[in-house]
């Protein structure tokens, strides 16, 4: 498949502290990416320098034109939709309120429409329409924040986390749903995921990052597999 992303020789830094080292890795059309490794190692930095929101150096590439050293706003208007690690929903405001929000870029018809899929994707979200998004659970406040996300058409998915602080069987619902999404929006999604077995059961393709560099990369079902790797830094 051809590249949506790609980043060349990409490095980011927070002031005087450098964080990544001259990375390159690729998301191909409708593919999931999964980036892991430890905490510190890099993965919410590349999420962020991906959205224009560190500063970089090297390439970024967006099915063939470069977006680095472009506004976040920018980036966004050209299809690159980001969860973030802990979700970023503004939970002040309804679930409605907040997947309009998602919608803000678009000046199209479909939106209603859009809107009807979403519910199909989440249909708690549909009960819960009026509610305010701070009373929602974990799992449901993560849904609102995909669906917000997805609500951009985006062409690229950036997913921090999806996991993090869910119950086991909520993340199961999260990721079967996640799975329809890859498969019927041919969506690219880019997947950083402290869980590895799980984030390289939905992957295709994978880069293990440390201290910034990319130590491991290949098919997610050939590191799978690979005992070494996962006892050196996988931790299963």
């Amino acid at each position: 498949m051809s590249a949506l992303l790609e980043a060349k020789g990409l490095r980011a830094a927070y002031g005087e502290t450098k964080v990544l080292h001259g990375i390159d890795f690729r998301v191909s059309e409708g593919g999931v990416t999964a980036l892991l490794g430890a905490n510190g190692a890099g993965k919410t930095t590349t999420l962020r320098a991906i959205c224009g929101m560190t500063r970089t150096e090297g390439e970024i590439w967006l099915s063939g034109q470069r977006i680095d050293g472009r506004a976040t706003e920018d980036i966004v208007r050209r299809g690159v939709a980001h969860v973030p690690d802990g979700r970023g929903t503004f939970m002040e405001l309804t679930v409605e309120e907040n997947l309009k929000l998602g919608a803000y870029t678009r000046n199209d018809r479909d939106v209603a429409a859009d809107f009807e899929k979403i519910f199909d994707y989440f249909p708690r979200l549909r009960q819960r329409y009026r509610q305010q998004a701070g009373t929602l659970s974990g799992g449901e406040q993560q849904m609102l924040a995909i669906a917000r996300a997805l609500l951009l058409r985006p062409r690229l998915l950036l997913l921090d986390e999806p996991s993090f602080g869910l119950a086991p069987l909520i993340v199961q619902e999260i990721f079967g749903i996640m799975r329809r999404i890859r498969d019927e929006e041919r969506v690219g999604i880019l997947l950083v995921e402290q869980n590895a077995s799980l984030a390289l059961a939905f992957a295709e393709q994978a880069y293990l990052l440390e201290t910034g560099r990319i130590v491991v990369s290949g098919a997610a079902a050939e590191i799978s597999k690979d005992e070494s790797i996962r006892r050196s830094y996988l931790g299963y």
